[in-house]
C-alpha cells in the first residue's frame, strides 16, 4: 500500500479516535543559559520563517502592573530595545524579538489575572498574559460569554490583539477579538520628567484605541483589557460535507446564513465540509462540547509516524501516497465528529448543542500534566514532528468567487498537487468582518487559512511546491489579499503597508508613544515600510518564502526545481520540478 504504512495508519486511526488524558505542556518560548541572562526567544514551533535564532540579554516575568512599570522604565533610561513574549508564543512570524542581541523580552505569563467583572455592564478586565482558556472560563462563571474567539485556547489576550486573531462571523460586530475591546492599559516609554514610563489609558472614544487593537506589539505593553461579553447563550453545531462544484458561489453567502459558518475545503478531493453552526437560547436541550481533535493531547509515537510518513511521500515523490492518506485522515476526523459530542463522551447525533464555553474553542495539548514527551500537541519541536508553512491570507467577500474559480482551475491541472493540503485539514475559511482598526480588515473579507509540509533541510524543495506558491501569489498579488500579522512566510508581507489606508495614522501613533523605537525591531520596521525589507534574496530564498523567484537559483536547479510563470496566473513566478 502507499506510505504510511498499515500498522501506522491503524495506530494513527486510533489516537484521533481514542485521544490520550494527558500530553507534556509546550516548552517555554524563552530559554535562558543563565537564570534569566543569555537566552533565545521562539515560537510554540521552534523556528521562525527565516530560520533565525532570535536573542534577548534578558528574560522579566513581571507578576503586575507595578512590576511591569519598573521594568520598562529601566529599559528605557538605559535605551534598551523590548518586545514582549506570551505564554505559548504562536504568533509565527518574529514579533516577539527584540532588536538586536542587547534586546530584552518581557514575559506576561504571570500576567495572567482577573482584574474585575462588571456584571451590570457584562464586561471583564483581566490582565494581558491571560489564555483565552481561562478568560473563557472566567466569563462563564458570571455566566457571561465573549462572542467570537479563535478555536485555540492557547492564545493570550495580548497576543490576539497585537496579531488581529478572529474566529468566523459576519455578524454583529464580527469574529475579530479586538472589535469587542472598551478600554486598555498600555505601559508605554516616557521622558524622564515622567520617570521614564507612562500608563496610558485608552477607552472607546479615544482615537489612539484604532492603533491599539491592532499593534504589532510596537506601541508598549499592554498591562490590561476590558471586553464587551454577552449573556451565556448555547450553539447548536452540524456539519455538512458536499463537492466543491458550487463552492465559489456558496463561500461568498453562507457566512450570512450561520453566525459561525466556517467551510473547511479539501480541493484535492474536490470536497467541502461546512460548518453550520448558530446561536440558540441556553433552554433549548443539550450539553454538548467541541474538543477538536487537532488540539488534543497526541501520542509522540504516533506524532513521529505521522511526520515520517510525509517525509517520506516527499523523498519518493509519492503524490498517490499523500492523497489515500488524506482520504484517510478526513474520513477518520468525520467518523469521529471532529470532536464533537453531545455530552461530553459520546456523539449521538447532528446538531450538537451546547453552552458557549464549551463549543468556542479547544487546545487540551497545552495545559496537560508533564508526562516525559509521551503525549505532545502535534507540533511541538522537542519531538520533531509536524512541521509547516502557513499562509493565511483574507480576501474581499466581492473576489471570493474569482479566487475560488482560479484555484480551481489550477488544481484541475493536476488534482493530486493539493492532497498535501488535506493532510493539515485543509483550507480553513473563516469570516472576517470590516474594522476600525487602523491595521484591522478594511473590509468584510473571507481568511483562507492554508497549512502544508516544511521540510527540516530548508535547501530541500517540497512536492509540487508551485501549485502552493501560485496559490500564495494570487491571493497576496492578483486579489490584493491581507496577510494574518501572525502567521505566513516572509513574502506575504512584502509592501504589505501600502495595503492599508490608515497606517499612516498607526505610525503617527507608534512616534507619539515610543519615538525611540524601543518596542521596534529589525522585522516591525520591515512590515511597517519604516526600515529595510523581509524579502531575502539568495539562493534557495523562494523554497522558504523568503523571495519570489526571479531565476532558477532562487529554487533548487541541481534537484531539478526551476523558475517558471505560474500556470493560471502567469505573473506569478515560482519553483517548478522539471524534468529533464
Amino acid at each position: 500500500m502507499h506510505i504510511p504504512t498499515l500498522a501506522t495508519t491503524l495506530i494513527l486511526l486510533l489516537s484521533l479516535v481514542v485521544p490520550p488524558l494527558a500530553a507534556s505542556p509546550p516548552p517555554e518560548p524563552v530559554q535562558c543559559v543563565k537564570g534569566t541572562t543569555d537566552c533565545t526567544v521562539s515560537s510554540a514551533y521552534g523556528t521562525f520563517p527565516d530560520r533565525s535564532t532570535c536573542h534577548a540579554s534578558q528574560v522579566f516575568y513581571p507578576s503586575s502592573e507595578e512590576e511591569l512599570v519598573r521594568i520598562v522604565a529601566n529599559a528605557t533610561a538605559s535605551k534598551t530595545k523590548m518586545k514582549v513574549a506570551t505564554r505559548f508564543s504562536h504568533s509565527i512570524p518574529k514579533l516577539a524579538c527584540p532588536g538586536g542581541s542587547d534586546g530584552i523580552s518581557i514575559s506576561t505569563r504571570y500576567l495572567n489575572q482577573v482584574v474585575s467583572i462588571d456584571t451590570t455592564r457584562m464586561q471583564i478586565t483581566v490582565e494581558s498574559g491571560m489564555t483565552l482558556r481561562d478568560l473563557i472560563e472566567a466569563a462563564a462563571e458570571a455566566n457571561l460569554a465573549l462572542p467570537y474567539v479563535p478555536y485555540w485556547y492557547g492564545l493570550t489576550i495580548g497576543g490576539m490583539l497585537s496579531t488581529g486573531a478572529h474566529g468566523s462571523s459576519l455578524w454583529g460586530k464580527g469574529s475579530a477579538v479586538h472589535e469587542y475591546v472598551t478600554g486598555m492599559r498600555l505601559v508605554t516609554p516616557a521622558p524622564a520628567s515622567q520617570h521614564y514610563t507612562a500608563i496610558r489609558v485608552l477607552e472607546i472614544g479615544d482615537a489612539d484605541l484604532d492603533a491599539a487593537k491592532v499593534s504589532l506589539g510596537v506601541l508598549g505593553v499592554i498591562s490590561q483589557v476590558t471586553l464587551q461579553l454577552q449573556p451565556m447563550f448555547k450553539r447548536a453545531i452540524s456539519y455538512l460535507t458536499r463537492n466543491d462544484s458550487d463552492l465559489a458561489e456558496q463561500a461568498v453567502n453562507f457566512g450570512q446564513q450561520h453566525e459561525f459558518a466556517d467551510i473547511a475545503w479539501h480541493p484535492g478531493h474536490g470536497n467541502v465540509l461546512y460548518r453550520l453552526d448558530n446561536r440558540v437560547p441556553v433552554n433549548v436541550s443539550g450539553d454538548g462540547v467541541y474538543n477538536f481533535i487537532g488540539f488534543r493531547p497526541t501520542a509522540t509515537a504516533v506524532i513521529l509516524a505521522n511526520r515520517l510518513a510525509e517525509e517520506a511521500s516527499e523523498a519518493v515523490k509519492d503524490a498517490n501516497g499523500k492523497c489515500v492518506n488524506s482520504r484517510l485522515i478526513t474520513s477518520t476526523l468525520s467518523l469521529a465528529r471532529y470532536g464533537l459530542t453531545n455530552n461530553g463522551l459520546v456523539f449521538t447525533g447532528y446538531p450538537v448543542i451546547g453552552y458557549q464555553n464549551k463549543m468556542q474553542a479547544s487546545g487540551g495539548c497545552a495545559f496537560g500534566r508533564e508526562d516525559s514527551l509521551l503525549t505532545a500537541c502535534p507540533w511541538d519541536p522537542r519531538i520533531k514532528g509536524s512541521f509547516f508553512h502557513q499562509t493565511t491570507v483574507s480576501i474581499p467577500l466581492d473576489r471570493v468567487k474569482e479566487f475560488i474559480l482560479d484555484i480551481q482551475k489550477l488544481r484541475d491541472i493536476y488534482p493530486k498537487a493539493l492532497c498535501g493540503l488535506e493532510l493539515y485539514d485543509g483550507i480553513l475559511m473563516r469570516y472576517v468582518k470590516e474594522s476600525s482598526a487602523y491595521l484591522g480588515k478594511k473590509s468584510d473579507m473571507l481568511d483562507f487559512d492554508i497549512t502544508y509540509y516544511r521540510s527540516h533541510n530548508p535547501a530541500t524543495p517540497r512536492l509540487y511546491e508551485d501549485f502552493i506558491e501560485e496559490i500564495e501569489q494570487i491571493a497576496l498579488f492578483k486579489y490584493n489579499g491581507l496577510p494574518h500579522w501572525g502567521k505566513n512566510r516572509n513574502i506575504a508581507f512584502n509592501g504589505v503597508i501600502k495595503k492599508y489606508e490608515k497606517s499612516h495614522d498607526f505610525l503617527e501613533v507608534k512616534d507619539r508613544y515610543d519615538p525611540e523605537g524601543l518596542f521596534s525591531s529589525e522585522w516591525s520596521d520591515q512590515i511597517l515600510g519604516v526600515a529595510g525589507s523581509v524579502v531575502v534574496s539568495k539562493e534557495r530564498c523562494a523554497l522558504e518564502g523568503l523571495c519570489i523567484c526571479s531565476e532558477d537559483l532562487h529554487c533548487a536547479p541541481d534537484k531539478g526545481y526551476f523558475c517558471r510563470p505560474g500556470k493560471v496566473f502567469r505573473d506569478a513566478r515560482v519553483c517548478a520540478h522539471v524534468r529533464r
